[in-house]
C-alpha cells in the first residue's frame, strides 16, 4: 500500500514537474496593453500596408499630381554625313576657253545639331483639373480613415486575445488552488485511512480529484500557451515569447460610456468614410461636367541650330546657326464625342445617388450596432456583478463545508462538490468581467473613441 502511494506521488511530482519546466522554459515579462498597442502599430503586417497605402494617396494628392503645374520638355539632335562627290564637267570650257578639269571631293563632312524646350500650360479645362485636384485631397482623407479602421480592427483583436489570455491566466490561478485543496484532502484522507479513522474509498475519490484537478491545470496551461501565440502572432514577433498580462480590469463609468455615445456621428468611422465616399462621388459629377467645356492651353517654344557645311564644286565651307521663338495659344472644344462625355455625367449622377443611399444604410446600420453593443454591455455588466455575489456566496458556502469536513460532519463528496461550486462560480466571473470588458472595447470603437481612451 505504501509502494503504491509513493510510485503515485512520484508520478505526481515528474507530471508537475515537467508542466512546470515547460511553461517556465522562457523568462516571462509584464507585457501591459500600451506595449502591447506599441508593439502592434509598429510590427503588425496589416497595419504597415495600410501606411503604406495612406503615403500612396498622399503622394498623389500632392501638387505634382494635380495637373496645375505646366509642362516643359527638352530636345536635342545631331547628325553627321560623310560624302564623296565628283563632279564631272563632260568637257565643258572655263571662260577663255580651256576645257574644265573634273572636281573630286573625299570625305566631305556635314555636321547639324538642334536643340529645343516646349512648354505647355492648360490655362482652363473647365475646372475638371480643380474637382479632380480635391477629388485626390479627399481620396488621402479616406485612405487615412481606412488606415483608421484597420488600427481599430486590429486594436480591438488585440484586445481580445490579451483579455482571453487573461482569463485563462486568473483561470490558472483558480485551478492551479483546487489542485493543491486537493491535494490537501488527499494526504489527510491517507493519515485518517493509515489510522482507520476511513475507509480505502476516501482515498481514491481524493485521488481521482487530483487526477481531474491536475488534467484541468495542464489544459489551461496549454490553451494559455496556444493564447500567447496568437498575440505574439498579431504583434509581428517571435512566437516563442513568453510574458505575463496584467489581469487588472477598470470598467467605464456608464455615464462617460454615454457622453461619447452623443458624438457618434462625428467619430464613427464607418461614417466618416461613408460621408467622404459620397463627397468623392461629388466630385466626380463635377469633373464629368468639365468634359463638356472648352479647353484653353498656353505654349511656348525655344529652338536653335547649327549646320556646318562643306565646301562644295561652287560653294566653300560654311556655318549657319539659327534661333526660333514660338508663342501660341489654343482652344479645343469637343463639341460632340459621340455622347460619351454626357453618359459619363449620367453614370456618375446615378453613382452619387447610390452613395447616398449607402450612407443612410451606414447610419440604421450604425444605430443598430450602437443599440446592440450598449444592450450587450450593460447585460455583461449586470451578469458580472451578479457572477461577483455568486463567488461571495460559494466562497461562504465552500468555507462552512471545509469546516464541517474536517469535523467529520460532511462526507468527501459533498465536500469535493461545494469545491467544483466554487471553482464554476470563479471561472464564470472570470468569464463575465472579461466579456464585460470585451463589450466595453466593441462599444467605444462603435463610439469612436477606442484610440483615445486609456485600455
Amino acid at each position: 500500500m505504501k509502494m503504491n502511494k509513493q510510485l503515485y506521488s512520484l508520478g505526481l511530482v515528474m507530471c508537475f514537474a515537467f508542466a512546470k519546466a515547460y511553461s517556465q522554459q522562457f523568462t516571462e515579462t509584464l507585457l501591459s496593453r500600451e506595449q502591447a498597442v506599441e508593439l502592434m502599430l509598429e510590427n503588425n503586417y496589416g497595419i504597415k500596408i495600410a501606411k503604406n497605402t495612406t503615403e500612396i494617396a498622399e503622394n498623389n494628392a500632392g501638387i505634382l499630381n494635380s495637373g496645375y503645374l505646366p509642362s516643359l520638355q527638352g530636345t536635342a539632335s545631331a547628325s553627321y554625313d560623310d560624302t564623296d562627290s565628283t563632279t564631272d564637267f563632260d568637257g565643258a570650257l572655263d571662260a577663255s576657253g580651256v576645257p574644265r578639269t573634273n572636281i573630286e571631293i573625299n570625305d566631305a563632312e556635314t555636321r547639324q545639331y538642334n536643340a529645343g524646350i516646349a512648354l505647355n500650360y492648360t490655362l482652363f479645362d473647365g475646372l475638371g483639373r480643380l474637382y479632380n485636384y480635391k477629388r485626390l485631397k479627399e481620396q488621402y482623407s479616406l485612405s487615412k480613415l481606412d488606415a483608421r479602421a484597420t488600427v481599430e480592427n486590429t486594436t480591438l483583436q488585440l484586445m481580445s486575445v490579451y483579455l482571453e489570455i487573461s482569463r485563462i491566466t486568473e483561470n490558472l490561478r483558480v485551478f492551479e488552488q483546487t489542485l493543491e485543496i486537493s491535494k490537501k484532502r488527499e494526504e489527510r484522507a491517507q493519515y485518517q485511512f493509515e489510522y482507520g479513522q476511513v475507509n480505502k474509498l476516501e482515498v481514491l475519490n481524493a485521488r481521482v480529484d487530483i487526477n481531474t484537478d491536475s488534467v484541468n491545470v495542464l489544459n489551461t496551461r496549454q490553451q494559455l500557451r496556444n493564447s500567447k501565440r496568437d498575440l505574439n502572432l498579431l504583434l509581428n514577433r517571435d512566437l516563442t515569447s513568453d510574458f505575463k498580462v496584467d489581469t487588472t480590469i477598470v470598467l467605464q463609468n456608464l455615464l462617460k460610456v454615454d457622453s461619447y455615445l452623443e458624438k457618434v456621428s462625428e467619430n464613427n468611422i464607418r461614417l466618416l468614410q461613408s460621408a467622404s465616399t459620397l463627397q468623392i462621388s461629388d466630385y466626380d459629377i463635377k469633373t464629368s461636367k468639365a468634359l463638356l467645356l472648352p479647353n484653353i492651353g498656353l505654349s511656348g517654344s525655344y529652338g536653335w541650330n547649327q549646320t556646318d557645311s562643306p565646301s562644295s564644286a561652287f560653294f566653300p565651307a560654311t556655318t549657319r546657326t539659327s534661333g526660333s521663338l514660338r508663342v501660341g495659344a489654343t482652344l479645343t472644344w469637343d463639341i460632340f464625342d459621340g455622347g460619351r462625355s454626357i453618359t459619363g455625367l449620367r453614370n456618375a449622377k446615378i453613382a452619387f445617388k447610390n452613395e447616398e443611399f449607402f450612407k443612410k444604410q451606414v447610419e440604421q446600420e450604425v444605430g443598430r450596432d450602437i443599440a446592440n453593443a450598449k444592450g450587450n454591455y450593460t447585460n455583461a455588466l449586470a451578469i458580472y456583478r451578479m457572477q461577483q455575489q455568486n463567488v461571495l456566496t460559494n466562497n461562504s458556502n465552500f468555507e462552512r463545508t471545509e469546516e464541517q469536513f474536517k469535523l467529520g460532519q460532511v462526507s468527501s463528496i459533498e465536500f469535493r462538490q461545494a469545491q467544483v461550486n466554487l471553482l464554476n462560480a470563479k471561472t464564470i466571473e472570470n468569464l463575465a468581467k472579461y466579456d464585460a470588458k470585451l463589450a466595453e472595447y466593441q462599444l467605444l470603437q462603435l463610439a469612436g473613441q477606442l484610440l483615445n481612451i486609456p485600455l
